[in-house]
């Protein structure tokens, strides 16, 4: 059985602090399965699953409780657990680009939230658009749709609920 946590830390963006990081976690043993970092504003974020023997695990917790105060970042960690089979799941992607406006997140989880569809992973990003300036909005997600779910018909209304907001969008099996 793995040993693995998730960490997660947030403080003002400066340089140094992935190498600082992930010093830490290499000199308790342990080794960094995934990760996200990014600046969002002025702040540096980032969230890890690290795995590890017990004991390397319980060093870095010890590490992590010492390095928020010295490196000036909010960390967080939580023991976890390896993630469960996905046999019954497939993984579809969802991209959507629109005009930007409040809630177009909320209302795609929503949408999938009211079909018990799992978001596994969701980015966005703001971006000026090309020649006009106009700013628009984009959202990739990777969803864990049950098998027993009819695609044709979640594709279907999918895009027709696209449609009825004005965002542009795909709908495509995960490959590879």
């Amino acid at each position: 059985m793995q040993n693995m946590l998730v960490i997660s830390a947030l403080g003002e963006d400066r340089p140094g602090i992935v190498d600082a990081l992930s010093g830490i976690i290499a000199n308790s043993g342990c080794s960094i399965l995934d990760s996200r970092m990014t600046v969002l504003g002025g702040e540096f974020a980032v969230i890890q699953l690290v795995s590890g023997k017990w004991n390397q695990l319980a060093k870095l917790e010890s590490l992590l409780g010492n390095a928020g105060s010295e490196l000036n970042l909010e960390i967080f960690w939580k023991r976890t657990a390896a993630p469960r089979s996905s046999g019954d799941l497939l993984p579809y992607a969802v991209d959507v680009v629109a005009m930007d406006h409040p809630g177009i997140v909320h209302k795609l989880a929503h949408f999938f939230s009211e079909r018990q569809i799992n978001i596994r992973d969701l980015q966005t990003s703001r971006y000026a658009a090309a020649h006009t300036g106009t700013p628009m909005f984009s959202v990739h997600m990777t969803l864990d749709v049950p098998a027993s779910t009819q695609i044709s018909v979640l594709r279907e209304e999918f895009l027709d609920f696209c449609d009825q907001l004005n965002l542009d969008s795909m709908f495509e099996p995960v490959k590879g």
